[in-house]
């Protein structure tokens, strides 16, 4: 292996921890490889690759349903959702907690991006939760953690990026997501009640909510509960494609907010269009550096090697899958989730399926594994954005946060090591 096989990577590193945004950091490693080594590509064909990267037409799938999330926080749909989850266990201790966890749960079937759910769910619930005797790093804690659901309910982000990188069905992902998802919102729903019973942090609600209010706010919110099985069943029966279903959302998402609900304006199109812009083109942008980085890492045959390190070293598929979870939790500590699914999603998927481990399975443990990091220190992307939208010390958020990461990590574990679990949907539909 010569110098400019390992320097791109060790440039990548040094600029990622110089916090030179993930994106530029691929970019400009895979072009000066490409600089230095002008017979392995020229400049052009790397230009071009650039571009092309986003092209794909299952990379289309991102831009629509982010832009769907982004059209049902204007529309009323999201504050219906939230009034739902609130009568459901609003009257249990730490009832904003809960209302938190269930509204992301909900949440996953309509945005599918962890961020996106963290930056809302903050500045709606964090100021709430205070006031009703939270503290604002315990608040911001919830928060993250939740948001930690919602790219697994389809149509997660993640799940669309590791069906394009590890060649796996859309559908059977999405299929798979469903169950995983809901032992997470178990698992986090336990964990606040015991820390909510044990500092005494009241509910939201006086009582649980009575029939009518239930049924009330259930029909008021079903247009949106409509979204995620409506996906379901249409990706089953092969109504549309993970792309069409997108933008179809949109489509939807536009109809109920100006027809039915009658909250969505000419006046928000604006908004809405930056921010679905904002939102999508960092992570098209992260695909397209990724892409001209794999293009170094193809030509070196680094990802084979690798494969071929692990295949030697490791024959059990258990010790492999620990390996990978112990290996995904650290790397997703430093490394946007994204990115790093574009980065090791090629690379290990191939070892996986060698191994006996189904690729679907593997792809949720994957999932998982980078959503968990996204709100862990030191460089959880959920951690800043709800510490920062709620001003709160990334000290006082640690304090809080590490019950949050055994219980996600115990749940992980559990969906690693039963992948029935995971299975049991992607099996019944198939």
């Amino acid at each position: 292996m010569s110098f400019w096989s390992v320097a791109p990577l060790v440039l990548m590193l040094i600029l990622f921890f110089l916090r030179v945004p993930v994106a530029y950091s691929m970019i400009i490693a895979g072009a000066v490889y490409f600089l230095a080594n002008p017979s392995a590509m020229d400049i052009v064909m790397l230009c071009q690759k650039l571009v092309a990267s986003n092209s794909s037409f299952i990379y289309l799938a991102i831009p629509f349903f982010t832009a769907a999330g982004v059209v049902f926080n204007y529309s009323g749909i999201t504050r219906r959702l939230m009034n739902l989850a609130e009568l459901l266990v609003g009257h249990m201790k730490g009832g904003l907690g809960h209302v938190n966890i269930v509204l992301s749960t909900l949440m996953g079937g309509l945005s599918g991006s962890a961020i996106a759910d963290t930056a809302m769910e903050t500045k709606i619930l964090v100021p709430q939760m205070e006031r009703l005797g939270m503290s604002r790093s315990y608040s911001c804690v919830v928060t993250a953690a939740s948001a930690c659901i919602t790219p697994i309910i389809p149509p997660g982000i993640c799940l669309i990026l590791y069906s394009t990188c590890a060649n796996a069905s859309v559908a059977k992902m999405f299929y798979a997501g469903y169950i995983p998802g809901l032992c997470m919102m178990i698992g986090l729903m336990v964990l606040n009640w015991l820390i909510s019973k044990k500092r005494n942090y009241a509910p939201s609600r006086e009582k649980r909510g009575t029939a009518k209010e239930f049924k009330d706010a259930f029909i008021d919110a079903i247009w949106a509960l409509m979204v995620p099985f409506g996906i379901l069943a249409a990706l089953r029966f092969g109504v549309c494609t993970p792309t069409e279903a997108g933008a179809i959302s949109i489509l939807y998402s536009i109809i109920v907010g100006a027809f039915i609900y009658k909250e969505l304006k000419w006046s928000m199109v604006g908004d809405i269009l930056v921010e679905s812009v904002t939102a999508t083109a960092g992570v098209m942008f992260i695909l397209a550096g990724a892409n001209v980085l794999n293009g170094y890492l193809t030509w070196e045959r680094i990802p084979m090697m690798i494969s071929q390190a692990m295949i030697a070293g490791i024959s059990s598929k258990y010790v492999f899958l620990i390996v990978v979870n112990v290996l995904l939790l650290l790397i997703g500590c430093f490394f946007d989730g994204g990115a790093a699914m574009i980065l090791l999603a090629p690379l290990l998927a191939p070892v996986a399926e060698a191994l006996g481990v189904d690729l679907i399975h593997f792809g949720i443990i994957m999932c998982i594994n980078l959503t968990i990091a996204g709100f862990t220190p030191p460089f959880g992307s959920q951690m800043f954005t709800t510490c920062a939208i709620a001003n709160c010390r990334i000290e006082d958020y640690m304090k809080d946060v590490w019950p949050y990461v055994l219980m996600l990590v115990g749940v992980l574990l559990l969906l690693t090591y039963c992948p029935a679990i995971v299975m049991f949907v992607p099996n019944l539909l198939s």
